[in-house]
């Protein structure tokens, strides 16, 4: 897949940061705001989908960062799975049990772990939106060939 032009390439360099702190900050502030993982994770990925529609994508280096993302997936799941058990475990058996302390409503440090699970879910979303980008644009490529 080739690339965009020079300056479509430069404005998505400039634009895909923004966006990508916007949704980090969806993410950390979901507790306290509409939003949290699942929106800001959607944000995060569309910034790295916008770098590489704009850039064109080389087919190894494509395979490379999908095995990558995939890998990144996973490992946000399974922290999610190994917090919540260990918060369960914890907490008398209720799983999801907030252990940390809430805090002052309306702070940023007000929902206990529930930031840590937003963030979670976040990197769990924005990896696996890309896993799926990768996919379509690995299938595009194998089948140009």
């Amino acid at each position: 897949m080739a690339g965009m032009t020079i300056i479509v390439k430069k404005i998505t360099q400039l634009i895909a940061g923004l966006i990508f702190v916007f949704g980090l900050y969806i993410v950390l502030h979901g507790h306290l705001s509409p939003g949290g993982g699942f929106a800001g994770g959607a944000l995060m990925a569309g910034a790295f989908i916008l770098l590489v529609l704009s850039n064109g994508s080389a087919y190894l280096t494509v395979v490379q960062k999908e095995k990558g993302s995939a890998r990144l997936e996973s490992a946000a799941v399974l922290s999610f799975a190994v917090l919540a058990v260990a918060a369960g475990l914890h907490g008398g058996m209720v799983f999801f049990q907030n252990f940390l302390n809430p805090g002052t409503a309306g702070r940023f440090f007000s929902a206990g772990i529930m930031p840590v699970y937003n963030l979670l879910i976040g990197i769990e979303v924005a990896s696996a939106l890309l896993t799926i980008f990768y996919a379509f644009v690995i299938y595009k490529e194998e089948l140009s060939r």
